[in-house]
């Protein structure tokens, strides 16, 4: 019951990743048809992210208090009713409004997941659940370009992205029963580790530490922040730069978006493999030696399909950091804070998406969109910088202990 109740998860994760890319590309068709300035994009990416903040923590009361399968399940009514919301917004103001039910729907259920698929099943399934993200981060440029190209209109983009959240929604409703008897399978292991934990003499000295005074936490924040503004700064203004900079067509330019989200998927896929031959920590350092080749490629004045080479290579290098991040968080930390630091970790992450993203677009809008490449491989050099600097760090420490 435990691997086909996966199915569902996978499912609320896909809802998940469907509005994530549906702004960055519907903007450039969205900015002209509400007469809105190129920066407004930025501001409603803002709006959105910081009230995924909000929800995110919030979740641990929220979890707590009525469990991971109504809190998701409310997530994501919350979540299809901004979206329709959204389809039907007759100005700026208006989709400024949606942009907050849009983003306390998605903190809860993002929170909620990660820490359910992280207590009940294997390390992989991270992997693999952040891989169907991805795949509704790719299929949302991808329904949008479609009405786009027919059409032009990105209202019945929103609108269709609405009607499968609802569909969704029916399924979480019917499925409810089942989380708390797949948790209730696992509680027995559960109580086994806790209890060897409680023994732990390590643990036990952990205990007295705050968290964010632990050696390289600080540091490991600042690699979620960069990371998640790679990646949101990438998924937010693709499209303007590629149809501005780069002559392409809104609809073109929606589905080479839609191709750096299908690196994400892929790589995610691929990586969930991986990670039973190779470590966290390996895969991390090649990610983001591979997202700064990627930026590398849109620096370069290179022809237009090097930029869409660019993008993917981006999202391949992209893929395997955040998941093997939380799951390196209790062999970095120790398992006693891990759950906290995790937290501490989604919200600086979602920090990243809310700030970097918009500055970005405050500076091309008073520059130009062209500097959008000199950007991303600023940041992904500063996400690799900092967490080559933890991972010194940390065996610095290492060694220290050995010799003890």
């Amino acid at each position: 019951m435990a691997t086909s109740f996966l199915i569902i998860i996978y499912l609320a994760f896909i809802s998940l990743g469907l509005p994530d890319s549906l702004l960055g590309t519907a903007w450039p068709v969205m900015q002209p048809d509400l007469d809105a300035p190129l920066a407004a994009a930025g501001l409603l990416y803002m709006v959105i992210a910081g009230s995924t903040i909000v929800s995110s923590l919030a979740s641990g009361a929220m979890l707590n208090r009525f469990g991971t399968g109504k809190v998701a399940l409310a997530s994501c009514l919350l979540t299809a009713c901004a979206l329709l919301g959204f389809s039907v917004s007759p100005s700026l103001a208006w989709l400024v409004v949606c942009a907050i039910p849009l983003g306390l729907g998605a903190g809860s259920v993002d929170a909620g997941l990660n820490n359910y698929v992280a207590a009940h099943y294997r390390a992989h399934h991270m992997s693999w659940l952040h891989c169907f993200w991805g795949v509704g981060a790719t299929l949302g440029p991808m329904i949008m370009s479609g009405y786009i190209s027919r059409e032009g209109d990105w209202r019945d983009g929103y609108l269709t992205v609405a009607c499968l959240q609802f569909a969704l929604v029916v399924v979480l409703l019917f499925a409810l029963p089942l989380w708390d008897r797949v948790a209730k399978g696992s509680h027995a292991a559960a109580d086994g580790d806790s209890s060897a934990d409680a023994g732990d003499p390590e643990q036990t000295e952990a205990r007295s530490t705050r968290p964010l005074r632990i050696g390289g936490v600080k540091l490991a924040l600042l690699a979620f922040l960069f990371y998640c503004g790679v990646e949101a700064t990438a998924g937010l203004w693709g499209s303007s730069y590629l149809v501005d900079e780069k002559g392409l067509s809104a609809s073109t330019a929606a589905r080479w978006v839609s191709l750096y989200y299908a690196g994400i998927t892929a790589g995610r896929f691929l990586a969930g493999f991986l990670t039973f031959k190779v470590s966290n920590r390996t895969m991390i350092r090649g990610g983001q030696a591979a997202a700064l080749a990627g930026a590398a490629l849109l620096v370069l004045p290179l022809p237009a399909g090097f930029s869409l080479a660019g993008l993917i290579v981006l999202g391949l290098g992209l893929a395997p950091i955040f998941p093997c991040m939380l799951h390196e968080t209790p062999v970095r930390f120790g398992k006693t804070h891990a759950q906290t630091i995790m937290g501490y970790q989604m919200a600086v992450a979602y920090t990243g998406s809310t700030c970097l993203p918009p500055l970005l677009g405050y500076a091309a809008s008073h520059t130009t969109i062209g500097i959008f490449p000199f950007y991303m491989a600023a940041c992904a050099a500063a996400m690799l910088l900092v967490s080559e600097r933890l991972n010194v760090f940390l065996a610095k420490k290492r060694t220290t202990a050995s010799k003890l």
